[in-house]
């Protein structure tokens, strides 16, 4: 039992871990996509770009609903319907011969089953299972949803290329995505009560208390609630900024950006691939300094970091791989998205019992952001022919959400100690 103790919570991390991988990469397939797509069906990258956007907007605006969901109706349930989601949506595209069906398809479909399965999970896992070392599991499990997204790449990219094409990477990725139903369904546990355990670094075993009522009603107040705070319209400002210069174009335009430039697409995956082996390593240290230092001066270093490395980058790309694009692969990789357990901490202190379904808000903000981008950076490369405008925008954006992430006030220990209990309590009578 002592034993079980210590694991138990570390296996569901694991499991999470793993449907965070599949997750966020069947999601980010689209992007080596782009090329094949306009081979065959001579559809602009404006046209992609939006169907990637409708992507990245419901995978965000899902979330909050979707932690909702969890707590209403469980994990295990709701993971694996996502996971249900995302297989019928991307085995479907190889059925389709117009547009708007790669719009609702991988779109909406695989959008919405992809934000179930996003950082408002972290979030309930990391608040729910870990009461100590919550920055450190925060960290590892978002470097796992964001890895994923890059990690896919270079495996779809080499699929395309393939006898099969585009369509053996997307029948690849249904198969896949319905082998980890059965296992969310076997081994998945919703609380540390359910087994007689208190969560991680706890001393007492925490009877399960989920919201009753209409899971939606239940998001939404999470959001009317937050909107009333600075934090929270301070912390949305930044991570929208966040998925703009993340998800919205690297992940989307950085290989065909560097195809544009002579390299090839299967190079240009292994870069992103790499960008997700560096990701893992800073979003898990960032994790771990979360648990340590103040999470604002965290994030106001990683959106510097990360503006600097994009506005220097349309000068690094060329047909070869040289070693300035690897020096920026490291240092962007490095910041991908470890500004997401800093994040989180946040969130856990401002809005205490709340911070899961607050920050899915805040995550939904993250993919607003995203999919702005994703369309604005595809219109731009339409227009001028070049993605260079779409960079140099994204760095200075990058500026601005560190300057808003040290707006944050912090909340004193004891003060949030009571306004956390006042919290509960207003739930209570609710």
């Amino acid at each position: 039992m002592v034993r079980n103790k210590h694991l138990l919570p570390w296996m569901i991390a694991g499991i999470g871990f793993v449907a965070l991988v599949g997750a966020a990469g069947f999601r980010s397939t689209p992007g080596a996509l782009v090329g094949p797509l306009q081979d065959e069906f001579g559809w602009s990258t404006g046209t992609i770009g939006f169907a990637i956007s409708v992507n990245l907007a419901l995978y965000g605006v899902t979330a909050p609903f979707a932690a909702a969901l969890m707590e209403r109706f469980g994990v295990r349930k709701v993971t694996a319907g996502a996971m249900a989601l995302i297989a019928l949506g991307s085995g479907l595209t190889v059925f389709m011969t117009a547009a708007w069906q790669l719009i609702m398809l991988w779109g909406v479909l695989v959008g919405l089953g992809a934000g179930s399965i996003s950082l408002g999970f972290v979030a309930v896992i990391s608040t729910r299972w870990f009461h100590k070392r919550q920055g450190l599991v925060s960290g590892i499990l978002s470097a796992g949803g964001a890895t994923g997204s890059l990690v896919f790449l270079p495996v779809v990219a080499t699929l395309t290329e393939s006898d099969g094409g585009w369509r053996a990477a997307a029948i690849v990725v249904s198969l896949v995505a319905f082998l980890t139903v059965p296992m969310v369904l076997l081994f998945f546990r919703e609380y540390p009560a359910d087994s007689g355990i208190p969560p991680f670094g706890g001393s007492e075993i925490v009877p399960p208390t989920p919201p009753s009522g209409n899971a939606a009603r239940i998001a939404i107040d999470g959001l009317i609630n937050a909107t009333r705070t600075r934090a929270f319209w301070l912390l949305a400002a930044g991570f929208a900024i966040c998925g703009a210069t993340t998800n919205g174009l690297v992940a989307t335009h950085f290989i065909p950006a560097a195809h544009d430039h002579g390299m090839p697409v299967v190079a240009a995956a292994g870069l992103l691939a790499l960008i997700g082996v560096f990701d893992l390593i800073g979003t898990i240290f960032s994790g771990w300094l979360t648990d340590r230092v103040d999470p604002r001066i965290l994030l106001a270093f990683f959106y510097t970091l990360r503006g600097i490395s994009l506005l220097l980058l349309p000068q690094l790309f060329g047909e070869e791989i040289t070693g300035f694009m690897i020096v920026f692969v490291i240092i962007y990789g490095l910041d991908f998205i470890a500004t997401v357990p800093p994040t989180i901490a946040l969130c856990r202190e401002h809005f205490g019992a709340s911070a899961a379904i607050v920050f899915g808000w805040v995550f939904a903000a993250h993919q607003v952001g995203a999919a702005i981008s994703a369309t604005a950076a595809g219109m731009i490369r339409d227009n001028f022919h070049d993605y260079a405008p779409a960079w140099y925008a994204a760095g200075i954006l990058s500026v601005v959400a560190a300057f808003l992430s040290m707006r944050i006030k912090r909340v004193p220990a004891k003060e949030e100690a009571v306004e956390r209990k006042d919290r509960v309590s207003d739930e209570a009578a609710d």
